[in-house]
């Protein structure tokens, strides 16, 4: 797949799942924004992505607990380029714990804030760049801790909480977008795993999910692949 001179931001792309997905974009020749609170972190990922080519990568700082953080983000890209086609909303803070008790109110503020307000906020703050592009796309790693009565992860209640605030924004985005020709693709993959033998009685790998973003964003214009849902086989330790 070609993706040459697109222009793709990610956040939460200084590690794990975010870092394979800028890696995948920048191999295809895309030109890659990705975004960590970590601003050392993603540096180094972007070097290193810079170097091996044939796409480039540029990091930025962006806590998406912090409105601040992502309006300077959105700024910051702005003043670098007239348009984005692709938005990756990848980044979110992860607890576990089956009891509200089982994490600080500090923990659970901030992945509220990050996983609900702040993904709005960065898709809000792109979305005049996403608009100027002839091929806009809005990917959203939710998980399927967004979907309506899954019980089968062990993350923290406000982890669920955060999940179904990014489902419910992506679904009205999806319907109202639409007319305007910007596609939102959403992924709800259960817990999965970074690496592992990509096998039917394994867990879901991280490569398998970014398999998948690559193959919807690759699509033609009229072929519009709303939500991506798997099949749990069995139950991991391990969150994406």
């Amino acid at each position: 797949m070609n993706l040459h001179g697109l222009n793709v931001a990610i956040t939460g792309a200084a590690r794990d799942t975010g870092r394979l997905l800028a890696e995948a974009f920048a191999q295809r020749g895309a030109q890659v924004f990705l975004s960590a609170r970590d601003l050392t972190a993603a540096e180094r990922v972007a070097a290193a992505i810079s170097r091996r080519g044939p796409g480039r990568a540029e990091a930025f700082r962006c806590d998406l607990a912090v409105p601040d953080s992502v309006r300077a983000f959105a700024a910051a890209l702005v003043a670098r380029t007239d348009h984005l086609d692709v938005l990756v909303n990848n980044g979110a803070p992860y607890a576990d714990g089956d009891d509200l008790a089982d994490a600080s109110d500090d923990e659970i503020e901030g992945v509220m804030a990050a996983g609900g307000t702040g993904t709005m906020l960065v898709t809000k703050h792109l979305l005049p760049l996403l608009r100027a592009s002839t091929r806009p796309d809005i990917v959203n790693l939710i998980s399927a801790c967004g979907e309506v009565g899954h019980r089968r992860s062990g993350a923290h209640p406000a982890f669920y909480a955060a999940k179904h605030a990014h489902a419910g924004l992506a679904e009205i985005l999806s319907y109202r977008l639409r007319p305007a020709g910007i596609r939102v693709i959403s992924l709800f993959p259960p817990d999965f795993v970074q690496e592992g033998p990509r096998q039917a009685d394994h867990d879901l790998t991280a490569r398998s999910v970014v398999d998948c973003v690559l193959f919807a964003v690759g699509q033609p214009r009229d072929c519009f692949i709303r939500e991506f849902h798997f099949e749990q086989v069995r139950p991991t330790g391990q969150s994406g």
